[in-house]
């Protein structure tokens, strides 16, 4: 059993790309494709250091695979840049979707900052129409294509600037226009949840649904804040979860564990993690386990009843989809359908969407499945 040169695998004679998929951790300005950057790129005179999109592919998972957070964040600098127009922003959010449809995804949610895509004059409002007008294209042609697919937008603010009141207005602002949840993203050491406790505050008050990013490259300290000061329904990656987690005693497949009160909170809760395997080994997210996929925690936190979700967090930066991590974890664990049908199962239950909505995703899966 081996992944195929466009990152898919067969299972039991069943391509993984063909199966119902929902996807949760996924950011827009971490999904371009590259000849989408050269074309942007080349209308605003902007400079980027390949001329090809296979070697500009290639160059962006050379300068992601880091095993810093800090520095795999750089590479955002060039797909921001090309992300600051309206017809920039609509195309990479319609091109967006496509993928996802192409994938297999049938539900997705994206994630992406409006404040960062202000530079050539845009405001707040004009970014995210412009973004929603692009998903809404990318739905369109999806059908089309006799494909299905919802994609809501996750509305989210920068951790290390001051503007996540404002963002959180927006978002709610939006809420029935596109907006399904909020997030925080950016470097996550050093800026904790708490820090933006007003906007947290605001976000409850309006019921609005929040995912945080916390547990990749803090720890324990950085999913509490995240939990208790930002009422994180969702955790944005989470994997470090682990870390409250003592193997007491391993046998083989046996496993005896001890839990500290955060992971056990979480796991009775059934707070889902939003993981991103190739990502998490990019950013040094799972140093402390290992450098290898096998070493993810992964897998000993689904045997313990967490609610994992697999994710891509940024396609172009680890070259990745959701079918080819789906794959990863299939020759990394030898999981089967069942695993990987579970873990569809997660996302849609943690989609943010109303009950009666994501009871029909669950319905889709079933059937994509059984088929």
């Amino acid at each position: 059993m081996s992944i195929d040169a466009n990152g898919d695998i067969a299972i039991q004679g069943i391509s993984l790309r063909s199966l119902p998929k929902v996807s949760l951790h996924d950011h827009l300005d971490g999904a371009l494709r590259p000849a989408t950057i050269l074309e942007l790129a080349d209308a605003i005179g902007l400079e980027v250091p390949e001329s090809t999109p296979d070697a500009l592919g290639a160059w962006f998972a050379t300068q992601s695979d880091s095993g810093s957070l800090v520095e795999y964040l750089k590479t955002f600098d060039l797909t921001t840049a090309v992300m600051q127009t309206r017809e920039g922003l609509t195309r990479v959010a319609r091109e967006f979707v496509q993928d996802l449809a192409a994938d297999g995804v049938i539900y997705g949610e994206v994630r992406w900052a409006p404040e960062q895509h202000q530079a050539r004059g845009l405001s707040l409002e004009e970014a995210v129409e412009a973004v929603q007008q692009g998903i809404e294209e990318g739905e369109d042609a999806a059908d089309r294509d006799g494909r299905s697919i919802r994609v809501g937008q996750l509305i989210t603010a920068m951790r290390h600037t001051d503007r996540a009141r404002e963002i959180a207005e927006l978002a709610v602002d939006f809420r029935g226009r596109g907006a399904v949840g909020f997030d925080i993203a950016g470097p996550e050491d050093g800026f904790p949840p708490s820090n933006h406790r007003e906007a947290f505050d605001y976000l409850a008050e309006n019921f609005f649904p929040v995912t945080v990013h916390a547990g990749e490259a803090a720890g324990i300290a950085s999913i509490r804040s995240a939990l208790l000061d930002g009422r994180a329904l969702r955790l944005g990656h989470g994997v470090r979860i682990a870390e409250d987690l003592q193997v007491v005693t391993q046998e083989g497949d046996e496993v005896q564990v001890r839990f500290g009160d955060l992971a056990r909170w979480v796991r009775d809760r059934e707070i889902p993690l939003e993981l991103s395997p190739s990502s998490n080994l990019q950013t040094g997210a799972i140093a402390a386990w290992g450098e290898n996929l096998v070493d993810h925690p992964f897998d000993l936190l689904y045997q313990l009843g967490f609610a994992v979700t697999v994710n891509v967090d940024n396609r172009t930066m680890s070259a990745t989809s959701l079918t080819r991590e789906l794959a990863l974890l299939v020759e990394a664990f030898e999981y089967d359908l069942d695993d990987l049908e579970t873990f569809q199962f997660n996302a849609a239950a943690a989609a943010f969407l109303p009950v009666e909505e994501r009871e029909e995703l669950v319905e889709m899966i079933s059937e994509g499945f059984d088929a």
